[in-house]
């Protein structure tokens, strides 16, 4: 592949469970798009369709950006996990891949040879975790470390040790959302353990998630409140995604859901600042694209739940994944820069 008389490049590939976000960062750093760039992932519809949707994916944040398709040098490509550090989505599945033709699937080179690219992987936590931290500490990135829960319709989480990813054996450490979370005291009284969609009872996805709100926490939350709105939406799906605006609101039921949400996710953070005793923690995803006022609730809740000792205190950092939605793409297009500045 020949790039003389072009501007090289990497293209970034967030690719979920309905919509594939990319972009594009040159060889200086610098990002050549600066909104989402969304197209269908079509990962429901199984491996083929997938494959033809990353190429659509990428052409477009081409076309936007008037780059050339042999300018790219490789490709950052992030998805939910679980999956091993090379990209292979777990034996079980998962919340986004639930179908059993993605189970044990190479999505990593798969997509290698379906673009003729280098293509460096990460989970879509690990992704969006990375891309905090670099915001976060900058040219300090490499002396620090954070821990990370991205809020979606999964728990993705990652943690960053000296600026790098911590991928563990088998490339599945930082699953924080399958970390089993104390139930004693988040639960209310008769409220059922959760079970999460890998198979998990009482993990932190089946709590702090949208799937979680669907299977777990709204039907158990209506029936403490009978006469709410939200019965009479056309199902549990579509109430499940209504439940933040309610909240956002003042609503009393849905402050409860998130309130839960939020204890869950300090408690993860209380076993992390055990293990890893990281300098900052990051909450991402949907739940801090909401009004401010919701969102600064919701961060002070997990705050307080959180169980730090003076001395960490002293030094700890909560913070917001910036830029929102486009930082697993952004993180994937980092990790890529990095990789091919390696090689030189």
């Amino acid at each position: 592949m020949s790039t003389e008389g072009t501007h090289a490049v990497v293209v970034g590939l967030d690719v979920g469970g309905t919509k594939t976000n990319a972009t594009i960062l040159d060889q200086a750093g610098t990002f050549l798009i600066d909104r989402m760039v969304e197209t269908p992932s079509c990962v429901r519809q199984g491996p083929t369709a997938a494959m033809e949707a990353i190429s659509r994916a990428m052409d477009l944040a081409l076309s936007i950006t008037g780059t050339p398709a042999d300018a790219v040098l490789a490709v950052g490509l992030d998805t939910p996990g679980p999956a091993s550090a090379d990209g292979v989505i777990s034996t079980r599945g998962g919340t986004n891949f639930p179908e059993r033709e993605w189970w044990g699937f190479d999505f990593r080179s798969a997509v290698e040879q379906h673009l003729h690219l280098p293509v460096i992987y990460n989970n879509d936590g690990n992704a969006a975790a990375l891309y905090a931290h670099k915001q976060h500490f900058g040219a300090d990135a490499g002396r620090r470390s954070s821990v990370s829960a991205i809020v979606g319709t999964g728990l993705g989480g990652g943690v960053i040790e000296s600026g790098e990813v911590v991928r563990g054996a088998s490339g599945m450490a930082g699953e924080l959302g399958h970390v089993h979370i104390p139930m004693d005291g988040l639960l209310a009284v008769g409220q059922p353990t959760p079970l999460c969609n890998c198979g998990f009872v009482g993990d932190l996805e089946s709590l702090a998630s949208l799937s979680g709100i669907e299977n777990n926490l709204l039907p158990y939350w209506l029936t403490r409140y009978p006469n709410h709105p939200l019965h009479v939406a056309e199902s549990i799906s579509a109430a499940a995604k209504s439940v933040r605006g309610f909240a956002e609101r003042g609503d009393e039921m849905a402050l409860r859901i998130f309130e839960q949400q939020a204890m869950a996710i300090g408690r993860m953070f209380t076993i992390a600042a055990n293990f890893t005793d990281p300098d900052a923690y990051f909450v991402g995803g949907g739940v801090i694209e909401a009004d401010p006022h919701f969102r600064d609730w919701f961060i002070a809740k997990v705050r307080n739940s959180t169980s730090l000792r003076d001395e960490q205190v002293l030094v700890a950092t909560f913070a917001l994944v910036s830029d929102l939605d486009m930082a697993g793409a952004r993180g994937s297009a980092v990790a890529a820069l990095h990789a091919i500045r390696r090689q030189t």
